[in-house]
């Protein structure tokens, strides 16, 4: 394990190592394995690549993100201008579902609708992460499988143990209908998301509720 200043330590390398990024904008500090960030970038998409590099570091038990999106004249756009062109780039993705739709005020892009599956849900969002003038990306898409899955805890079960970069018997599953419950520890930020995203990958899975704890 690590402690709070080596932790704070490989966390801003881990900045300086993310291309899109202006590390030297970021602040870091570390407390009992929290790690806050603070500071201003451009874009969003530098934001979330800031959190999610944060997050990829071992040990890292959660992130606190306080950093504000100051964005230059230059790249500012109407909400109009955002939601077309949001619109377009969803309607162009074959991932994405027409029951998806965008609302935007004041630069935050909201994603509402359904879709069937998990990732449909999270490509959506990846499509418009990136767009200019976004300030802030909201996704209150439902996931609305068509039908249930019977045996979903054994399926789900069977899919962590093939996943052999994860220490899948550390995690527990609790199924309830639709509703899938994971417990149990991981070693990473990583692992634990894998674990998340192999339950989500399960036909009939309508949420997913993510209790596992970072060793």
């Amino acid at each position: 394990m690590k402690n709070d200043l080596q932790l704070q330590t490989d966390v801003e390398r881990e900045l300086r190592w993310e291309p899109c990024l202006c590390a030297e904008q970021i602040g870091v500090s570390v407390k009992n394995g929290v790690v806050e960030l603070d500071g201003h970038v451009d874009t969003y998409f530098e934001k979330w690549a800031a959190e999610h590099a944060a997050m990829r570091v071992s040990n890292t038990r959660a992130v606190a993100s306080e950093i504000k999106v100051e964005m230059p004249s230059s790249e500012i756009r109407t909400d109009e201008d955002i939601a077309r062109t949001a619109a377009t780039g969803l309607e162009w993705n074959c991932s994405v579902p027409d029951t998806v739709k965008v609302q935007v005020t004041d630069g935050a892009l909201t994603l509402v609708g359904s879709t069937e599956w998990q990732y449909q849900k999270e490509e959506a969002e990846r499509a418009v992460r990136s767009l200019r003038g976004v300030k802030r990306v909201v996704n209150e898409i439902s996931v609305k499988p068509r039908a249930g899955a019977m045996d979903l805890r054994i399926r789900i079960e069977d899919a962590l143990r093939r996943n052999g970069d994860m220490d899948s018997k550390h995690v527990t599953v609790e199924t309830f209908g639709g509703d899938v419950t994971l417990r149990g520890h991981v070693r990473s930020w990583a692992g634990r998301e894998e674990a998340v995203h192999t339950a989500w990958a399960a036909p009939g899975v309508t949420s997913v509720d993510d209790l596992i704890a970072i060793d």
